[in-house]
């Protein structure tokens, strides 16, 4: 077979060639990369010249090269654009890559090369990064288990292969949930929705092959119809829908699968010595312990319970007022909160809609990046996954950065959310190496020749997605092992949340916000309204992301639960969570945490770097211009060009010179009276 993903790519950016490849070649690449890695591996291990950092680490980082490209392109369009050979492969894959992950963790002989030079660390004359590098990789051994022996080696292998299977079930379990769900919509259930609704509804039945209109499960999608549809029937119909992903019964049925995950975990845990799932995951964050996050989390439950409780109030007056007498309900809460956004603010999304088209959205985020860092994007005629998918080359100064990829309408074959990930890393070692960077997104996709228009919250997922890709795009670092987003998962969304805070830059939205029939800039009186407006149920928000951050926290940080389901309503009964603001992931359906270990003890880590993004983009309004240069500079060289090189903490100071504190936080979210 020609395969096209084992064959060289072409220039000038060396791209997958997509054209080319169908999903028969997925499965013999793989095949190829895991066997010549195995071959470069054994090659290490076995080398009988003494360890070096070359011979032995720079070795490993070149190890994998075929593998990683064909990882690279799989794993991307997998989530992105997935089908029934894939997720077959994905499944077949999860225990295969899993145990070659073991094999090299776990091969004495390479684990014995990389404690000799750990050990012989002070005369070994290491450049800083190769330093920083080597503690890396005996933390990465460690931790995956080299020091283990006999049946506890075998059984932590085991479970983390079995592992490895169940994240892949519950993702693909949790995207047939959403694929397979819609509601059928007729004319008079369409009433009171905004025009940018029916046509997303419209799109959206077009996509399922059906007639008229349907309502889906993606998030840009039911989210409004939940804020503006006045057919409570409807409201209620949709929401248990959304919130019931993963727990339908049934062979996509989530439940014992989050409870056998937890067990395992723990069992994992154990057997490296740690008290529990949380105390082992969160050693090399920034947290390091559960009990500095569970301090966060509480510091800001509080308050956002004080200010959501307030407003439950409010809108359960708004209920009677409209004649209906029961509880006010989580079908409820977002059609009142924007009646009252409007009524206090004089503003609802369908009329800022019209003024954040999704490609005046996507110039303004790179406008930003250019007056901040130089970078500048040119359109490329390419062949990309998918249709919808486009591509441009970065480049600063006229040479070559990155190419960046988006991706941004929901289609059934996409998992829901948003995600930055890379089919290559930037490398220095073996040539220079630059990124290729992709942007997912699940916005809702307008009918053929019509304009596609973002809701601000959509406009902000945009930004954070392209912060996240410029950690990838400016990384200048020798190893791929710590480009980029190489960094503490409680440090890696400073990038991403810091880069939102241009959106909220009046004259970014000057130039960039203007009306999709007549290119006329949003009239600044609307402005003011949208920015002032912008923690508007900010109590909701935060009480919804806190609760689920804590249940993440509770299953992980002691013995795991039988049942997760019991434990998950025990920890909502003890926190007094309001009754109308369930979990914005309630187990079945908390990829984050189920899908992979990425977020397991780690959801907490929106808000960790929350105090920090509120704190860096001060450094900006402090030098008296949110574009300053010299700012500029410094969070590039200390942040988005270090990758991992350093701990976090180090990175930040250096940029900063101090650690903030939570009260940034509680004032950037409008909550800081509320803690009073």
């Amino acid at each position: 077979m020609n395969n096209p993903l084992l064959t060289p790519w072409g220039p000038p950016f060396q791209l997958p060639p997509f054209d080319q490849i169908e999903d028969e070649h997925f499965d013999p690449a793989f095949e190829v990369g895991l066997a010549e890695a195995r071959g470069n591996i054994a090659k290490i291990a076995d080398n009988p010249d003494a360890p070096t950092f070359e011979n032995t680490i720079a070795a490993l980082e070149l190890a994998e090269q075929t593998l990683d490209r064909v990882a690279g392109v799989f794993y991307n369009l997998a989530g992105a654009d997935s089908n029934p050979a894939r997720e077959a492969l994905q499944r077949d894959l999860a225990p295969k890559m899993s145990a070659f992950a073991s094999e090299i963790t776990m091969n004495k002989a390479l684990w014995g090369r990389i404690r000799d030079l750990w050990d012989r660390r002070e005369g070994l004359l290491l450049s800083d990064e190769e330093a920083r590098v080597l503690t890396l990789y005996r933390r990465m051994f460690v931790r995956a288990g080299a020091e283990l022996e006999g049946a506890e080696a075998d059984r932590l292998k085991a479970v983390k292969e079995r592992l490895a299977v169940l994240g892949t079930q519950f993702s693909q379990n949790l995207l047939a949930d959403e694929r397979d769900w819609f509601m059928p919509l007729e004319e008079a259930d369409l009433e009171g929705l905004p025009d940018f609704v029916v046509a997303g509804a419209k799109a959206a039945a077009e996509e399922k092959g059906e007639a008229g209109h349907v309502l889906t499960l993606s998030r840009s999608l039911i989210v409004p119809f939940l804020q503006f549809s006045p057919r409570r029937d409807l409201r209620e119909i949709a929401f248990k829908a959304w919130v019931a992903r993963g727990e339908n019964g049934g062979e996509t049925d989530n439940r014992a699968i989050a409870a056998e995950i937890l067990k395992l975990r723990e069992e994992r845990a154990k057997l490296l010595g740690y008290p529990s799932f949380a105390a082992y995951k969160l050693e090399p964050e920034m947290a390091k312990t559960p009990e500095a996050v569970r301090d966060l989390l509480m510091a800001v439950w509080k308050p956002a319970k004080a200010r959501a409780e307030a407003d439950a109030e409010v809108l359960t007056q708004m209920m009677r007022e409209d004649g209906i007498n029961g509880e006010l309900e989580a079908w409820d809460w977002r059609y009142y909160a924007e009646k009252r956004r409007k009524a206090e603010f004089d503003i609802d999304e369908a009329e800022l809609k019209p003024y954040l088209q999704l490609d005046a959205m996507i110039e303004a985020a790179f406008d930003c990046s250019t007056r901040l860092f130089g970078l500048e994007f040119k359109p490329l005629d390419v062949t990309l996954y998918h249709p919808d998918a486009r591509a441009w080359e970065v480049t600063r100064d006229g040479d070559h950065m990155a190419v960046f990829i988006g991706d941004y309408f929901a289609r059934g074959s996409k998992r829901s959310g948003a995600w930055c990930s890379t089919m290559r890393d930037q490398r220095k070692l073996g040539g220079d190496v630059r990124p290729i960077v992709v942007n997912v997104c699940n916005f809702a996709k307008p009918p053929a020749g019509e304009p596609a228009l973002l809701s601000y919250d959509d406009a902000r997922t945009l930004f954070h997605e392209f912060g996240h890709a410029l950690h990838q795009m400016l990384s200048d670092v020798e190893f791929a092992f710590i480009s980029g987003t190489s960094v503490a998962r409680d440090f890696v969304e400073l990038p991403s949340q810091l880069y939102e805070h241009w959106l909220e830059v009046p004259e970014v939205l000057e130039r960039h916000a203007r009306r999709a029939e007549t290119g006329e800039p949003m009239p600044k009186e609307l402005l003011d309204r949208m920015l002032a407006a912008k923690n508007a149920d900010m109590g909701h928000a935060t009480v919804e992301y806190v609760s689920s951050a804590l249940v993440d926290l509770a299953f992980h940080e002691g013995a795991a639960p039988d049942d997760p389901m019991a434990m998950q309503a025990a920890e909502l009964a003890k926190l007094d969570a309001p009754r109308a603001i369930p979990m914005r992931h309630a187990t079945p359906h908390f990829a984050h945490i189920f899908s992979g270990d990425g977020y397991s003890s780690g959801y907490y880590s929106y808000m960790w770097s929350e105090v920090m993004d509120a704190d860096a983009f001060a450094a900006f309004e402090e030098a008296g211009d949110v574009f300053d240069s010299e700012t500029a500079r410094k969070l590039e060289e200390h942040i988005l060009s270090a990758g991992g090189s350093e701990e976090a903490e180090a990175l930040y100071l250096q940029f900063r010179g101090k650690m903030p504190g939570v009260e940034a936080l509680l004032r950037g979210r409008g909550l800081l009276d509320a803690a009073e």
